[in-house]
């Protein structure tokens, strides 16, 4: 069974930016997010994908991902529950592996995370400098929950706290 296990930051600051190896284009949207699955399509540059992903609230979630053609992908877009998630996905090795710190785009723009996979929930990882607060786990920083709660709508003060943590 193929299962994603990751652990999920805020950013501080710019110092990652110029260790980034890679630049990838990425918008997604969900078809279904309530219950104990979301269903998203996405298309990276210009490839595309359908996902069905478990909403556990732990590190180690069940992900199925399926490679469909982008104008498919395309018009399940516009069936979607909420915004089009646009961000720029970049990765930046740090301590032997590879972190994923995504700028939100659109609606969610002002909002950086970065993410690392792990081979099991266990697995030791040395933070970068840049990682600030750990938000693992917390709803609203699923990429589902900006979707329908984008970024934009949060209030002054809850994004003041972010900052004041970063």
């Amino acid at each position: 069974m193929p299962f994603e296990i990751e652990r999920k930051f805020l950013v501080r600051g710019d110092a990652w930016r110029p260790l980034a190896t890679q630049r990838i284009h990425i918008r997604q949207a969900y078809l279904a997010g309530e219950g104990r699955a979301s269903v998203r399509v996405r298309i990276k540059d210009n490839a595309a994908t359908l996902t069905i992903k478990s909403r556990a609230p732990d590190r180690r979630r069940l992900e199925l991902e399926y490679a469909i053609p982008v104008l498919e992908a395309e018009a399940a877009m516009a069936l979607r529950r909420g915004i089009v998630v646009e961000k720029v996905r970049y990765i930046v090795p740090h301590a032997g592996a590879a972190w994923e710190v995504d700028v939100f785009a659109g609606e969610n723009e002002g909002l950086l995370l970065a993410e690392i996979e792990l081979r099991d929930e266990h697995q030791r990882i040395e933070l970068p400098a840049w990682a600030g607060p750990e938000v693992t786990g917390q709803a609203q920083f699923y990429n589902s929950a900006l979707a329908v709660c984008p970024f934009a709508t949060w209030s002054h003060d809850r994004k003041r706290a972010l900052s004041a943590d970063a």
